[in-house]
């Protein structure tokens, strides 16, 4: 073959590639249009039962030189990019991602802006287990100027035996605390049913880790319009994560604040292993506020100091810490919760890292 025949042959080969390459992007734009249609109908983008078809069709018509198993490989791999086209578009369009709104959303709790540059914090018992009780850590926070109060009056617990919480009545004393004190109350629901009472008792409405994917519970929240602080599933990507958070903004309400809670590792030093990289990608990815809850995501509170350095460091909003008065008696959780002189000596030393308090 002469090198005038070898040229000739390439100009083939590079015209085609050529073709070949509009027609896949082609391919992609009516992909691209069917993932939308699905999308908006709530089917699954991915269709197994359609894929074999196509693959028969394709391997009735190929005449060679490629093999069967090369040139259903060739379009498996055009199969899954398209796939991937389908899932980015549907990622591009959550209304908790910075491409849909590339500015922060600011949160507004009773006058508290959390999201605004600032970094906040949320502290009070485990449970709510008496007024004096839930009013002693009151009263020794807002000394400190901190006005966030949390309280769980609903508690889903890894053993049924263990203390539920009060319930209603938890919900009245964190009321009549944070009314005394000029707090805002923040608090678990875990019952969607729950969630028109609860609302006349609380200004925050806290989505734990067991309940990151009870969808029920995340609309009915969304629905209320009252801010929701979110918690990281136990086993859940920052994906899912994202998409939990999705289903409360759909229903209209974007007062949404995302709480890195730790998660479940091998690791047995600590409760739970803290993501704490998860931060600046939230930040990244969304518009939503991000705390640190840094009691739950290490259950020591030798080591809620350093956590949460590490926390406001890297960009957190705000960091979540429980305390409880007498924490040796507590009904739950007493080894993670510290003591009010504990708790002043925490916050004094975070002093010089945290913007306002």
């Amino acid at each position: 073959m002469s090198q005038s025949e070898l040229d000739f042959l390439r100009e083939k080969v590079d015209k085609i590639n050529l073709q070949i390459l509009e027609m896949i992007n082609e391919r992609g734009r009516f992909v691209q249009g069917i993932g939308k249609m699905k999308g908006n109908q709530g089917v699954y983008r991915f269709d197994p039962v359609r894929e074999r078809k196509m693959l028969s069709v394709i391997n009735e018509a190929n005449n060679g030189p490629f093999e069967q198993s090369t040139i259903q490989h060739i379009f498996k791999e055009i199969f899954k990019a398209g796939l991937a086209l389908q899932e980015d578009e549907h990622s591009k369009e959550l209304l908790v991602s910075r491409k849909k709104k590339p500015e922060d959303t600011v949160v507004n709790v009773k006058g508290e802006l959390i999201g605004n540059g600032t970094q906040s914090f949320i502290v009070g018992p485990c449970a709510v287990e008496s007024y004096n009780q839930t009013a002693k850590v009151a009263e020794a926070a807002k000394k400190q100027g901190i006005r966030l109060l949390r309280g769980g009056a609903f508690k889903p617990r890894t053993s049924p035996y263990d203390f539920q919480g009060l319930g209603l009545e938890g919900l009245r004393i964190l009321k009549q605390v944070a009314d005394e004190y000029d707090m805002a109350v923040i608090s678990e629901i875990v019952n969607p049913a729950d969630i028109e009472t609860a609302v006349q008792y609380i200004d925050v409405i806290q989505i734990g880790a067991r309940n990151m994917q009870n969808f029920d519970l995340l609309k009915a929240a969304g629905a209320v319009k009252k801010p929701v602080l979110l918690k990281r599933g136990l086993a859940a990507t920052l994906q899912e994560f994202m998409n939990a958070a999705e289903y409360i903004i759909a229903q209209g309400n974007d007062q949404i604040i995302l709480c890195e809670r730790g998660i479940r590792t091998y690791e047995k030093a600590t409760r739970n292993t803290l993501d704490i990289s998860a931060v600046p990608i939230l930040k990244m990815e969304t518009h939503l506020p991000v705390f640190v809850d840094v009691t739950h995501s290490t259950g020591r509170r030798d080591l809620l100091l350093p956590i949460t350095k590490a926390a406001l460091a890297i960009g957190a909003d705000g960091v979540m810490a429980e305390v409880h008065p007498d924490p040796a008696v507590a009904l739950s959780d007493s080894a993670q919760q510290m003591n009010i002189d504990q708790f002043n000596e925490w916050i004094n030393a975070l002093r010089p890292a945290a913007v306002t308090v």
